[in-house]
């Protein structure tokens, strides 16, 4: 199985959900998964870890990660070529390294190069960015290509997105 995380965050709380599917190339998600928290740490810039970590790992005590082949994420893995550590990076620590992260973005992070590659999918012009740890970049990459969609954002991160903010 695959996890797709995003949150949403209102006034005072945040929304996470999560789609459970189970193939790269699934067109629909077998599970989803949805929790609001109230009282979330403001956003500080530089740290939104701290913000949103609480939340995914809060999710993530309902679900059964035992034949998980990876989680992505909304955001970056790592922010820098040396490895300084993003949101999945937190996240893969969490989680004791055991689940590879895959991190897609939709703007670029210029402190960036070799850490990170851009998908273009379908005829978009402006590329998805995709980071990762505990699983080869290359294949991150090629896995976000061969998601099932025709657009920029496949169908299951689209989904994931619109259910967060509902």
């Amino acid at each position: 199985m695959i996890l797709a995380f995003d949150t949403y965050y209102f006034e005072t709380s945040a929304k996470t959900v999560a789609l459970q599917f189970e193939d790269w190339t699934s067109e629909v998600a077998t599970h989803s998964y949805e929790e609001t928290l109230t009282e979330v740490e403001a956003y500080v810039s530089g740290q939104f870890y701290k913000r949103e970590l609480p939340c995914i790992l809060s999710l993530l005590t309902q679900i059964d990660t035992t034949h998980c082949k990876a989680i992505i994420i909304d955001g970056f893995v790592v922010l820098d070529d040396a490895g300084a550590k993003g949101l999945g990076g937190y996240l893969y620590d969490a989680l004791d390294q055991s689940i590879p992260i895959i991190g897609v973005a939709k703007n670029n992070f210029a402190t960036l190069d070799r850490s990170k590659r851009a998908v273009y999918r379908g005829t978009s012009k402006k590329p998805l960015y995709v980071t990762a740890l505990g699983m080869d970049l290359d294949r991150a990459a090629e896995n976000l290509q061969q998601m099932h969609g025709v657009f920029r954002m496949p169908t299951l991160l689209k989904m994931v997105d619109a259910l967060g903010r509902t």
